[in-house]
């Protein structure tokens, strides 16, 4: 596993061109699963893992690394799978979600596949609310599943998502001239469901989607029925999405006249300084990490206020 990931950060340049490199790894069973490069910040085998009082029973124990303590979670069982067993032999995935660092616990990892989100699909109808996929793709004939992480951790240690009661004043308090509607894009249902209670605090309607290509698909047909201004006030995209992540988005909605001055706020959880650059490229209004109700809440205010 030595050196799987020394050229991540060479790896930053597919951000914005639709692209994406998926680190695949297996659990318990023969099902093949990925995750995004961007958010692994390391992989290695699986050191001795001390077990503490009260942990949460998806947590197999707390790993001491490079001066951090991290929380080493089971994604087989987290997942609804069997607990991993012979963890010696077992490699942790160190990733970085939403401003935390923790490590997923996988039976093996296998390689890094350069992708296009276009062929990255949303998983298949009929597969229930208790999934915990965002989306599913083809690697060497076989289906791999993406892991909706978000999910998983919101299970492990949900984020408190009330709003500062001063923000909420302050909005109440803004011009009801003010369009008061958002479209919110995000694969994951966890994430969706954030966002829509943040900004539903503050006074907003909210039209939701999955993918970049279901949002700039509404927003077509949206201004194709009148000034899309007055039927929206703004956009709040995740960046990783199936089909078409939220930086191609932000840049077809620069390219559609109809759509150029649409307020875009990316909210992600992944991190990174190229994250800031790849917002001035495609002319992103904001960019704020995941999740922060109170963070959220000012940038929508900050593009009200504009």
């Amino acid at each position: 596993m030595t050196g799987i990931l020394d050229s991540v950060n060479q790896r930053t340049q597919l951000v914005g061109q639709n692209r994406l490199e998926l680190l695949t790894f297996r659990l318990m069973g023969r099902q093949r699963y990925g995750i995004n490069v961007f958010k692994v910040k390391e992989v290695l085998q699986c050191p001795k893992l001390t077990s503490m009082p009260n942990l949460n029973p998806l947590v197999k124990g707390i790993a001491h690394i490079r001066g951090q303590t991290i929380s080493v979670i089971d994604l087989s069982l987290a997942t609804g799978g069997r607990a991993t067993t012979d963890i010696d032999k077992c490699f942790i995935i160190i990733s970085e979600f939403n401003r935390t660092i923790q490590g997923f616990l996988v039976k093996s990892v296998e390689r890094i596949v350069n992708m296009h989100w276009e062929a990255i699909l949303p998983p298949p109808q009929g597969t229930g609310r208790a999934n915990y996929l965002t989306a599913v793709t083809n690697i060497d004939d076989e289906l791999v599943e993406i892991l909706d992480v978000e999910k998983i951790l919101a299970e492990i240690a949900p984020i408190d998502e009330t709003m500062n009661e001063t923000l909420v004043e302050e909005m109440a308090a803004i011009s009801p001239e003010v369009v008061r509607k958002v479209l919110i894009a995000d694969d994951s249902s966890v994430a969706r469901k954030q966002v829509q209670r943040a900004v539903q605090s503050i006074g907003f309607e909210t039209i939701m989607v999955k993918d970049g290509k279901e949002a700039l698909d509404k927003l077509v047909d949206m201004a194709n029925e009148g000034n899309i201004y007055e039927q929206i006030g703004l956009v709040i995209s995740d960046v990783e999405m199936p089909e078409m992540d939220g930086y191609t988005l932000t840049a077809e909605i620069r390219r559609e006249p109809a759509l150029k001055d649409l307020h875009v706020i990316l909210h992600t959880s992944l991190s990174g300084v190229f994250n800031q650059a790849m917002v001035e490229r495609v002319g992103a209004n904001q960019f704020i990490a995941k999740f922060n109700p109170d963070e959220l809440g000012a940038a929508v205010k900050r593009a009200v206020e504009k």
